[in-house]
């Protein structure tokens, strides 16, 4: 058995007993597939795990940079109160009615909001209105914007909040000095300013699994 196909079978186990898919979760995947977005939501062990992390923190307020077709956006709206309140952003438009249609299957569209647009568009905007500081924020766009979005999450969040990012590993790419393709290179910068930055405290992780081998890291705010 190679390694992957070993790895593929422990998550597949794991998902089975702690973070088994449910009518919503499956239909989220399913219409996603068929409307032909790529393969790269997270993992449902991954999910569970963001749906957790929110919960710890009490989450009532979540930001998410990257929609997709909404599947983790489940994970992690199911994780708020009833007053709680999620916003999504989402590049592209068909992108965005397939989460809005996953999250509304799943009974979350009173308290999620997809927008559409480049995020950094949609985060100077987000940040005109004032909102409340956001206590969780999940980054999961274009990596080559990993160190920008960042920078927004920093604005729009306060100390104790945890601001999370995905795929920071990159198939070991991260660790190659030679490598310098933007997505690997954003995604050192963002990584760079967690481990410089004095309002910053966080880590990184990686994983192995149904997703390859890649990662995450986990920054809380400070003071």
């Amino acid at each position: 058995m190679s390694d992957e196909q070993l790895w593929h079978e422990v998550d597949d186990y794991l998902t089975a007993r702690l973070a088994p898919g449910d009518e919503a979760l499956d239909a989220a995947l399913r219409d996603s597939a068929a409307a032909g977005l790529p393969s790269i939501a997270v993992a449902p062990n991954q999910g569970k795990l963001l749906q957790l992390l929110a919960q710890v923190q009490g989450a009532r307020h979540i930001l998410e940079i990257g929609t997709l077709g909404g599947y983790s956006t489940i994970w992690l709206g199911r994780a708020l109160p009833p007053d709680g309140r999620l916003i999504t952003l989402e590049y592209e438009p068909r992108h965005a009615e397939v989460a809005t249609r996953n999250l509304a299957r799943a009974g979350l569209d009173k308290q999620v909001e997809v927008r559409v647009g480049p995020a950094l568009q949609s985060l100077p905007r987000l940040a005109d209105e004032n909102p409340p500081p956001f206590d969780l924020v999940f980054i999961d766009a274009d990596k080559a914007n990993n160190a920008r979005y960042l920078e927004w999450a920093l604005r729009l969040t306060s100390t104790g909040s945890l601001i999370v990012l995905d795929n920071v590993v990159r198939g070991g790419r991260i660790a190659d000095q030679d490598n310098h393709d933007p997505d690997v290179e954003g995604t050192r910068a963002a990584l760079e300013m967690i481990a410089e930055h004095p309002r910053l405290s966080g880590t990184a992780i990686q994983t192995v699994g149904v997703k390859g081998h890649d990662g995450f890291a986990l920054a809380r705010v400070l003071a």
